[in-house]
């Protein structure tokens, strides 16, 4: 598939990576400055020309809809950054911003981010929480032990139309909705869940109000769906990959799983623009605090992440769809076609 295996190098090399991408953590303003303003206006712009097509062409507008999805994922990288206090150096402004993001997201600011932190000091540990901002997986052993109707939901959880396209929705307009994790200390996230739900009706009430049904129905809703299935398909991508990072608590180390456990997904520069730089995942996860504004600029300047990162192309990237059960033998992601015919018979 193209990736690199990187237990196979020096751990002191890995052991290095963290010093140097902590020279790129510091906020720059007028870069997020920059970056909100080529980021907000196209979105309004493109959303205001949906809305005034509406009458010529539904096509047109949901065409449209693709393309402003796009600007709604730099918006949520927005967020996304704030959420990790690393878009400027100000906490305040960072909630500010990340809190005025959500609305137009739909991703609840502090609730998505306390997920989301709870990922990042999680990922690739195989434990019972490993579905708290993750896909979730099995191992194949896990997975043998399930009864047959269990497996038969495994299975139509793990298939595309569920993950790509059914998930998305669900993720966006239904599970990110109600505080549906319970854990010790996440009392404050869940009533900031509440708020953020009662601002969100609040504010499209209003939308429907002045502009009418079909400006939350004909254009934002598809823009949500849209990005959603973006959104989905690019986390996918970075941590489902065939030579991922999987191991159980005891053994699980914070360096490999940033690296060998997250990918860079090398797609055409514009392509990494629209998408705030989140391809640069490996980078992302060893610090998150660098601002995706810099990502780019902390991989291409340091050569190791060439040497190391497990990169996928965006063709490759497609191979990850038959990706479903972690296979502690061989330490990769295989398909259920393999699961089959390796395991059935108890081999």
């Amino acid at each position: 598939m193209g990736t690199t295996k990187v237990s196979n190098y020096d751990p002191a090399i890995l052991q290095r990576l963290p010093a140097i991408v902590k020279a790129y953590q510091l906020p720059d303003t007028k870069k997020a400055v920059i970056q909100i303003l080529n980021s907000f206006l196209p979105f309004v712009a493109i959303w205001v020309a949906m809305y005034l097509l509406l009458d010529v062409s539904v096509w047109i507008t949901l065409a449209l809809a693709v393309v402003n999805a796009f600007f709604l994922v730099r918006i949520f990288i927005i967020q996304h950054d704030c959420g990790h206090q690393a878009f400027t150096g100000n906490r305040k402004a960072n909630d500010i911003i990340g809190e005025v993001c959500s609305i137009i997201s739909f991703m609840p600011y502090r609730y998505w981010a306390k997920s989301h932190n709870f990922h990042h000091g999680h990922n690739g540990i195989l434990w019972e929480h490993r579905d708290i901002g993750d896909i979730n997986l099995l191992t194949v052993n896990e997975f043998k032990s399930l009864s047959r109707f269990e497996k038969a939901r495994y299975l139509l959880f793990r298939s595309a139309p569920v993950l790509f396209l059914i998930g998305p929705a669900w993720y966006l307009l239904i599970q990110n909705r109600f505080p549906l994790i319970r854990l010790k200390g996440w009392e404050h996230a869940h009533k900031a869940l509440i708020k953020h739900n009662l601002i969100l009706i609040g504010f499209y009430v209003a939308v429907i109000w002045l502009l009418g049904y079909k400006a939350f129905l004909l254009v934002h809703l598809p823009i949500l769906l849209f990005f959603a299935v973006i959104a989905v398909w690019f986390f996918y991508v970075q941590h489902q990959h065939e030579t991922s990072y999987k191991e159980w608590k005891d053994k699980w180390e914070y360096i490999r799983a940033a690296i060998q456990g997250s990918t860079y997904y090398k797609l055409p520069r514009f392509m990494h623009w629209l998408t705030g730089n989140i391809g640069y995942h490996h980078i992302h996860h060893l610090n998150p605090l660098v601002p995706n504004y810099e990502l780019a600029r902390c991989h291409h300047e340091n050569p190791v992440f060439e040497q190391v990162a497990n990169k996928i192309t965006f063709w490759q990237s497609l191979r990850c769809i038959f990706n479903k059960l972690w296979d502690e033998e061989q330490e990769r992601m295989i398909s259920f076609r393999e699961y089959m015919r390796r395991y059935r018979k108890g081999k």
